[in-house]
């Protein structure tokens, strides 16, 4: 037999008559308790097993995220994603050089660049290459640190290491990015920002864009997003070269086979909600996959061990542009990882902002996982 208690205001007490008003700290406290008790159980399990949330109507970590970190101090460049993934570790709140200049003004027909980091990665060791490239190119650039939180929050171990960010469930990852690019577009004049993003990256600016308010289907004129590119997206999920789907194939047995809800004391939320077939890709991917007036180019490699197959990266809708990028380069054997440093991906990249200026692509190696 299972029960599960609900947090809930005191129903029938008069006002001001052995009540006081509850504070911030006191529902928060309420909520960990009735999570704590409920700890075992998750939503649509089964009759009467549902996780007490307050509030939300999805399975997500129970406390939301704050305001995106200023960075502290700007990295050097790098030349391969190692080298600044140790750098990141060092200083994990490094911007790479030439972004978060909060006082760089758009120039005319540009629209400021985001850049958006993927699991256990951070605006450093994701952005050391991309960012002084766009910068020269003239745009400004900003990449934050988002979605870190802790292992009680749902931020799985990584989050022992000081530059794992994008653990937290990818709703409170794509709130706390949209309240960014609101401080982005107040601090530039501008009306829309372009997106870059790698891996979750992608993931997170499409659920703000769907259910924070950066699309509108109806008045695509209201969009604060002009260009969405992602490198390695899960835009479909990932089997994550089977494993993961070997263990939503175990979790779909039922509530006494959560193998995932325990790897995710390991990886984090978002890790197990980018598993293909879960119930956020599934989410994420019901009814409008693209907005009018977006312009969308989605990039996968051959060589991603991460987001596998590597198809599923793709969005097949008109409009859509989906490249595969060993396609007219095949000696860039980029991995997951080794995307962001790719000279060819960053010339996708910007070719996709502008394509009278960048018309043509680069093309040189790019080494599958040894990213130096």
């Amino acid at each position: 037999m299972s029960f599960a208690v609900t947090a809930a205001p005191v129903q029938g007490a008069p006002s001001g008559v052995g009540t006081t008003p509850a504070t911030t700290d006191e529902v928060a406290q309420a909520q960990r308790i009735v999570d704590y008790i409920n700890s075992a159980q998750r939503p649509g399990t089964a009759k009467g097993q549902v996780r007490a949330v307050n509030a939300l109507t999805h399975d997500v970590a129970t406390r939301p995220l704050g305001p995106v970190p200023d960075t502290d101090v700007t990295g050097p460049a790098q030349r391969g994603f190692w080298p600044a993934f140790a750098y990141g570790q060092v200083h994990p709140n490094a911007a790479p050089p030439g972004a978060n200049d909060f006082s760089c003004k758009q120039k005319t027909g540009q629209n400021p660049v985001v850049l958006v980091h993927g699991t256990w990665e951070n605006a450093y060791d994701n952005w050391a290459a991309f960012a002084p490239v766009l910068k020269r190119a003239g745009y400004c650039v900003f990449a934050p640190n988002y979605g870190r939180t802790d292992l009680l929050n749902g931020g799985g171990l990584g989050v022992a290491l000081p530059g794992t960010n994008g653990v937290v469930a990818i709703e409170y990852s794509a709130a706390q990015l949209g309240r960014y690019i609101d401080r982005v577009r107040r601090a530039t004049g501008a009306s829309k920002v372009d997106i870059i993003g790698h891996s979750q990256g992608g993931l997170v600016a499409r659920q703000w864009m769907k259910f924070g308010g950066g699309a509108n289907d109806r008045h695509p004129e209201r969009n604060k997003v002009g260009k969405l590119i992602t490198f390695g997206a899960t835009n479909k999920g990932t089997t994550l070269l089977g494993i993961g789907a070997l263990g939503r194939g175990i979790n779909n047995l039922g509530p006494a086979f959560n193998v995932l809800g325990v790897t995710e004391i390991f990886v984090g939320r978002s890790g197990i909600q980018q598993t293909v077939d879960s119930p956020f890709i599934r989410n994420l991917n019901r009814s409008k996959l693209v907005f009018p007036g977006v312009e969308y180019t989605i990039v996968g490699t051959r060589y991603d061990e991460v987001t596998t197959p590597y198809d599923l990266t793709f969005i097949r809708r008109p409009g859509v542009r989906n490249i595969v990028l060993q396609n007219g380069c095949e000696q860039d054997t980029s991995d997951h990882l080794a995307m962001s440093y790719s000279p060819r991906a960053i010339s996708i990249a910007l070719q996709a902002l502008d394509p009278v200026r960048f018309g043509r692509l680069a093309c040189g190696p790019s080494p599958w996982f040894f990213s130096f």
